[in-house]
C-alpha cells in the first residue's frame, strides 16, 4: 500500500489552495445549538467552488501533475461533485478532463460538469464498474487517473476544510462529517489529530450504506451493492485502502443517518439558516441529531459538504412527508 497522507501533506494542500479555494464561512445557529444542547460550529463547503468540498481535493492532486500528465489530462469516475471539482480545476489549469459519470447523476451536476469543459461518458451504477472503466480509459488516452477519495493528494486536500474550521473557531469536542468513500473523513481526521487531538471524529453514512460500519466491525473493506439511498453523494461500495487505514487508526466511531433524517436535516438548513444542502451534505448534521451520541455542553463542528442538487428534486424531498421538523 503507498504511504499514508500526514497532516504536512494537509498543511501543503492549504498553501497550494489559498487563492483558489473558497475560504467557506463557519456560520451558527441559535436554533442548532438548542436542538444539540451544544456549541454547533457549521463548516459551509456548500459554498465551495463548484458546490462542494471536492475542489479542495481535485486541485490539489491537479496542481501536482507532471508537464506530461498535464498535457495528457486527466479521468475520474464519480457520482457528481468530484467530476464538477476535477472539470473545474482542469479548466484552471489547462488540464484536459475526462468524466465517468452515472446515468442517474443529477441533471445539474452532469450539466456544470460539461460547463467546465470536460467530456463527460455516462454508465448504468447499477450493472457497469466505475473504477474498470476509468481504468480502462486511463490505458487507452495515456491519462492519468485520479480517483475520488483513494489518493493521497485528494485525501490531503479535503482536510483543508477541517484545518480552515479549527483554525477559526480553535478546538472541538466533537465534529460529524460525511462518509462515502472516506476522501472528507480521513483528510479531516489528518488535520484533527494534529490541531485538536482530543476531538471525538464521527462519520455519519447512510443507513442504506453502512459499508464503513461494517469494514471497522470486521477489521477489513467490506464491499457491499451500491445502496439505494438519497445520498446520491455517499452510493459508494466500499472505502479505498488509505482512507480506510486512516479512519481505521484516527476515527472514534461511524454513525448513520437515514432518508428521512436527511430531509429533516435539509429542511433544517432551508428553513431556520437559508441554506441549500444537498442530501449528503446533511449526512453531518442528520448523524449529529439522530445518533444518540452525549453532546450536551460540547463544542461540536458539522461539515456540510455540498449543496449540489437539482432544484426540481430538492422541492420534491422538502415537500415530502419523512422530513418533519
Amino acid at each position: 500500500m503507498p504511504l499514508l497522507p500526514t497532516y504536512d501533506d494537509v498543511a501543503a494542500a492549504a498553501v497550494r489552495l489559498a487563492g483558489h479555494a473558497h475560504r467557506t464561512p463557519v456560520l451558527r445557529s441559535r436554533t442548532a445549538d438548542a436542538l444539540l444542547g451544544a456549541e454547533v460550529f457549521f463548516k459551509c463547503e456548500n459554498l465551495q467552488r463548484a458546490g462542494a468540498f471536492k475542489f479542495r481535493g481535485a486541485f490539489n492532486a491537479l496542481s501536482r501533475f507532471t508537464p506530461e500528465q498535464r498535457r495528457a489530462g486527466v479521468v475520474a469516475f464519480s457520482s457528481g461533485n468530484h467530476a464538477q471539482a476535477v472539470a473545474l480545476a482542469g479548466r484552471m489549469l489547462g488540464i484536459p478532463a475526462c468524466l465517468v459519470m452515472p446515468q442517474d447523476a443529477p441533471a445539474a451536476k452532469v450539466a456544470a460538469t460539461r460547463g467546465y469543459g470536460a467530456e463527460v461518458i455516462l454508465f448504468d451504477r447499477y450493472t457497469e464498474d466505475r473504477e474498470a472503466i476509468g481504468r480502462r480509459l486511463a490505458h487507452e488516452r495515456g491519462m492519468t487517473l485520479v480517483p475520488p477519495y483513494d489518493h493521497a493528494d485528494v485525501i490531503a486536500g479535503q482536510g483543508t476544510a477541517a484545518k480552515e474550521l479549527i483554525d477559526e473557531v480553535g478546538s472541538l469536542d466533537d465534529l460529524f462529517v460525511c462518509l462515502g468513500g472516506g476522501g472528507l473523513l480521513s483528510g479531516t481526521a489528518l488535520a484533527v489529530r494534529a490541531l485538536s487531538p482530543h476531538c471525538r471524529v464521527h462519520g455519519v453514512e447512510p443507513e442504506a450504506g453502512n459499508d464503513a460500519q461494517q469494514s471497522l466491525a470486521r477489521g477489513e473493506i467490506v464491499h457491499i451493492e451500491t445502496p439505494r439511498t438519497i445520498a446520491d453523494g455517499a452510493q459508494t461500495q466500499h472505502l479505498g485502502e488509505l482512507t480506510f487505514a486512516i479512519i481505521r487508526r484516527d476515527v472514534n466511531d461511524i454513525v448513520t443517518a437515514s432518508d428521512g433524517d436527511l430531509v429533516q436535516a435539509m429542511r433544517f438548513f432551508a428553513e431556520r439558516m437559508k441554506l441549500v444542502v444537498e442530501p449528503t451534505g446533511c449526512l453531518a448534521l442528520a448523524g449529529a441529531r439522530h445518533a444518540g451520541l452525549p453532546l450536551a455542553g460540547r463544542r461540536v463542528g458539522i461539515l456540510v459538504s455540498g449543496g449540489n442538487i437539482d432544484l426540481a428534486r430538492y422541492s420534491e424531498l422538502l415537500a415530502s412527508e419523512r422530513g418533519g421538523l
